[in-house]
């Protein structure tokens, strides 16, 4: 199609324009005489109807209002007000989503995208994508989230870079889930500092990046970068409109504050996100919300209160059909029960995530590596050093491709440990040097400079 001077309408080709003027006036009974009259000539509606002149805004409005239709109409082909519905009915799918499951919601989206794409509406077949995006991120369909969300910025190539940052958190995300956190962290980095170098402050834009760079941050260890970003994006907050924004960004500084031991601080930030989520009638961010504080009073020792907590987020993310976050939490709470002395219990609850289905490596890859964790201190309690090792081992095959820095540091001891109690030293200390290495590699050695601060920002 190519732009005509209609305000902002991409008008069709002429070809495509005249035989839609052709068919319009038969169906409608006029002769090209009448449809012309008073301001054209019979030979122009011809010369039209047969694609050899483009028609002016003026000549469209003109035929327009002859045939009774509106001007995009009659340019575009597309049914008067059909941008406007379909972002109606986008929306109506947001919210099946937020409130509902990901699997009906996204059949509205493939609806909604097959009939944006159909007329040519490409800010809503993008939004239907992004959409898909988010479904498949909720079911833990991870490479189908990845292709939605590069499809989207293929869309929205021609657009300024804030249009496409939704896409960019959403593929981060994806990675990060996969445990690519390192590929996470550039793709959020190097948006960061390309909207800073071209001037863009958007601040929702920014405020989505540094949120989103938290977790990949927190999980390689770079808990300096962590708290950075988390000061950045507390800065940002308050030119933010979006409550659904700042509630993400009070969920991700949350974690943050757990790990510089500031335990009450993070239960107010969640506890603020939650009523935010609450208004929003949000579910599985709500869930979030529970499993992070379950995660905090788990650090704070009250695993009576972590328990439910994660119980309760488990429930949330099992009723909203969202697999892959159903599991983790589930890593985290038969954390909590082994901890309370459920033993059992928590290995029944283990076993079955190890499944490739469930968990993997290139499906969870930091909480598959934490289960094994998990089932090798089971193991080790019963004194079967053989089962532990095992389970060490395969954790800590899964989390190096993740380059999870804390993790592997703690797993590398806890390996050290057991083949020093078995007698074998040498090896013991091969671990015991391998998690030295990852305790002094926070993250600064695999990551370049850390992204700048907006230009209008000031500590």
């Amino acid at each position: 199609m190519a732009e005509n001077s209609t305000h902002g309408i991409r008008a069709d080709e002429p070809a495509d324009i005249g035989r839609r003027v052709l068919r319009m006036r038969t169906e409608r009974g006029l002769t090209q005489k009448q449809l012309a009259e008073p301001a054209y000539t019979a030979a122009y509606v011809s010369t039209l109807e047969a694609g050899k002149v483009r028609p002016s805004e003026t000549a469209l409005r003109h035929l327009a209002g002859r045939l009774g239709i509106t001007l995009e109409e009659l340019a575009t082909g597309r049914p008067p007000h059909l941008a406007t519905e379909l972002r109606l009915r986008l929306t109506d799918a947001r919210r099946v989503l937020s409130t509902g499951e990901a699997e009906d919601a996204a059949v509205r989206y493939r609806a909604l995208r097959a009939e944006a794409a159909g007329h040519t509406l490409v800010s809503e077949e993008a939004t239907a994508v992004q959409g898909l995006g988010d479904c498949a991120l909720e079911t833990g369909d991870l490479v189908a989230a990845r292709d939605h969300f590069a499809e989207v910025e293929r869309l929205l190539a021609d657009e300024p870079l804030p249009r496409r940052v939704p896409a960019v958190r959403g593929r981060a995300t994806a990675h990060l889930l996969a445990g690519e956190l390192r590929y996470a962290c550039y793709l959020l980095e190097s948006t960061v500092d390309e909207l800073n170098a071209a001037g863009l402050h958007d601040p929702d834009a920014l405020l989505l990046l540094y949120t989103a760079v938290i977790a990949p941050y927190m999980d390689m260890g770079a808990h300096a970068r962590a708290a950075h970003a988390a000061e950045l994006a507390l800065a940002l907050a308050p030119q933010v409109d979006n409550p659904a924004l700042v509630a993400s960004m009070h969920r991700g500084v949350a974690r943050t504050l757990i790990a510089e031991g500031r335990i009450a601080e993070a239960d107010a930030s969640l506890a603020k996100a939650q009523e935010l989520y609450q208004q929003l009638h949000i579910r599985t961010e709500l869930a979030h919300c529970h499993w992070m504080r379950g995660y905090v009073y788990a650090q704070d020792g009250d695993l009576r209160k972590a328990e439910s907590e994660l119980r309760t987020a488990r429930d949330m993310l099992a009723s909203k059909k969202a697999p892959l976050f159903t599991v983790q939490v589930e890593v985290e709470l038969a954390d909590v029960l082994r901890r309370r002395g459920k033993a059992a219990e928590a290995e029944d609850l283990l076993r079955p995530l190890l499944s490739p289905s469930a968990l993997g490596a290139e499906r969870g890859a930091v909480h598959a590596g934490g289960a094994h964790r998990l089932l090798g201190l089971i193991a080790e309690e019963r004194s079967d050093t053989e089962a532990a090792e095992e389970h060490y081992c395969a954790a800590l095959s899964l989390l190096e491709r993740t380059g999870a820095a804390g993790d592997l540091a703690d797993l590398c001891r806890l390996l050290g440990d057991l083949l020093r109690r078995t007698g074998r030293t040498d090896a013991a200390l091969d671990a015991y040097r391998t998690g030295l290495g990852h305790r002094a590699a926070p993250g600064t050695t695999t990551l370049g400079p850390a992204p700048a601060a907006p230009p209008l920002w000031r500590p």
